[in-house]
């Protein structure tokens, strides 16, 4: 629904390289046609490089460097996929911290493909029931949660409301199921930005 996101920033947490770029454009749509301000984080500042699967797709520039990002600056968070983003970014001790940020604030967090990777080193997956790319499962078995092959699964057992979506191709429901957690999180941040879309710098 327009304006159900009025007012609330969310966060897209991603590594400067190696995301999938479709699965950070769409939910970004997502996010502002429901009047939401999305804010593009990452490990440096500068230009996150975007990939369709193995070849290099768009450039997009960083608002915040994950150093200066405070959970509590937004109303939820967003985690794109791709293999060497979250590989990346779970890697990083300051993206981690911030994950879990939300987690530990029981603030919403949607999380696609192989993302749920950050949230399994943000010690954030246990009690959880989620689903992710398969080849996640046993890490997210070993890490205490349920992994289910579903198209989205919506879970709020480990505190927190955890939105998580298999691939691409569930990106409708993922955007769906994400929108209406941010939305219905009464948290508001405490800072308030304008941003436009990631606009991309080149190709």
């Amino acid at each position: 629904m327009v304006g159900e996101l009025a007012g609330k920033r969310i966060a897209f947490l991603v590594a400067n390289e190696g995301v999938e770029q479709i699965e950070l454009t769409d939910p970004w749509a997502a996010i502002e046609s429901a009047g939401g301000t999305p804010v593009l984080v990452a490990p440096r500042p500068g230009i996150v490089q975007a990939y369709n699967h193995l070849s290099r797709a768009g450039k997009f520039p960083v608002h915040q460097p994950v150093a200066e990002a405070r959970a509590g600056d937004y109303a939820g968070l967003l985690l794109p996929g791709g293999v060497a983003n979250p590989d990346q970014l779970r890697m990083d001790g300051e993206a981690v911290a911030f994950a879990r940020g939300f987690a530990t604030a029981g603030k919403p967090v949607a999380a696609i493909c192989h993302a749920p990777w950050t949230l399994i080193e943000a010690g954030a997956v246990r009690g959880n029931t989620l689903t992710s790319w398969p080849s996640l499962h046993t890490d997210i078995t070993n890490a205490g949660g349920t992994w289910v092959d579903r198209d989205v699964v919506v879970c709020t057992d480990a505190g927190y409301p955890l939105v998580t979506s298999r691939r691409p191709d569930d990106l409708p429901a993922f955007c769906r199921e994400a929108v209406r957690a941010f939305a219905a999180n009464p948290i508001r941040p405490a800072r308030k930005t304008t941003r436009k879309a990631p606009g991309r710098t080149s190709r």
